[in-house]
């Protein structure tokens, strides 16, 4: 069998996100979920961003983000998402392009726009996103090429996949080759809403096709239906290879079949903005254990990389990331 070329291909939703800082009044008179990602149509989506104020638009999107900060990094990355050949579309693609993310799935000509993420940033870091689909429900089995898939240590898939049924078509297919060709499967289950909504069909997933499991304690929580993390973490131990739990300021957990591994926050002299958090955690630990690093020094990468993503606004790095990598091998101080 050929060594892959890719360390990592990610799958999701290709969005654009839209930034803006936002007072907690402005969530309230709009009735918006704060700190949840909600899905909305095109007519809420153009009367939300009229209301917003004055923001910054970026490629964005949980599995794109990932892959972005996973290139920043260092590392091989490709990425699998849809997105219509317009305005918004081209943004997309020239992003992840200049960020070396490789990208080459075919834009629709016709159809729904390019989507979008209206991200609402409060003065807490609490970040609340607002997502119009677009072009991103247009993804599916055919967009799935199985020389890509099979070129690739790790494939990579966001749980919002499972809210179009052709993405979570596409997403089943990927998986099935990944096995095929003795690849790894990895999962983020994005959101506890999104667990909420799918919890039966992601269970048996996590359960059965997924190798390296993303989470954070919330979620992880609504997969298993407890409200103890420890339990949590017991059941979740028998299901995957690995699994890497973030808790916020209490940092993360990592298991894996015989071992368990605390891992602190990295130092941040100012949390700005937790958007992209757990997306550049999982770029960093993917990035460690595609390069053989043992599973503390995966948590601890993922750890600085979140950390340069919440000390300022958006959901790219602004720092050079890669100097973490080295950084890794030492133990977080504060």
């Amino acid at each position: 069998m050929a060594q892959p070329s890719l360390d990592v291909v990610g799958i999701g939703n290709a969005i654009v996100d839209v930034i803006a800082r936002a007072e907690d009044s402005f969530l309230t008179d709009h009735a918006l979920a704060k700190g949840a990602m909600t899905l909305i149509s095109a007519e809420q989506s153009e009367a939300l961003y009229d209301a917003m104020g004055v923001g910054i638009e970026a490629s964005g999107g949980s599995a794109a983000n990932t892959m972005i900060g996973f290139a920043l990094l260092g590392g091989a990355a490709g990425y699998i998402g849809k997105v219509k050949k317009d305005t918004l579309g081209d943004v997309f693609r020239h992003d992840i392009n200049a960020a070396g993310v490789r990208y080459d799935t075919a834009p629709a000509s016709d159809g729904t726009p390019t989507a979008r993420c209206l991200i609402l940033v409060t003065d807490d870091a609490q970040r609340t996103m607002n997502t119009y689909l677009g072009a991103c429900i247009e993804l599916g089995p055919d967009d799935i090429r199985e020389d890509v898939i099979a070129d690739a240590k790790v494939t990579y898939m966001e749980g919002y996949l499972w809210d179009p049924e052709g993405a979570k078509q596409a997403f089943r297919k990927a998986q099935g080759i990944a096995a095929a060709h003795g690849r790894r499967v990895s999962l983020s289950l994005s959101d506890s809403f999104c667990v909420d909504r799918h919890r039966d069909e992601l269970r048996d997933m996590v359960e059965n096709h997924v190798d390296i499991l993303f989470a954070n304690e919330d979620e992880i929580l609504s997969l298993y239906q407890l409200t103890d993390f420890d339990e949590a973490l017991r059941q979740v131990r028998q299901h995957c290879e690995i699994a890497a739990l973030t808790r916020g300021k209490q940092g993360s957990v990592v298991v894996g079949r015989d071992e368990v591994h605390v891992i602190d926050v990295a130092p941040v002299a100012r949390v700005t903005d937790t958007t992209g958090a757990g997306d550049l955690y999982a770029a960093g630990f993917l990035y460690g254990f595609t390069h053989d690093f043992d599973l503390a020094r995966c948590g601890r990468l993922g750890a600085l990389a979140a950390g340069e993503i919440i000390s300022h606004f958006g959901a790219k790095p602004e720092a050079d990331v890669a100097r973490f990598v080295d950084a890794s091998a030492r133990p977080l101080s504060g």
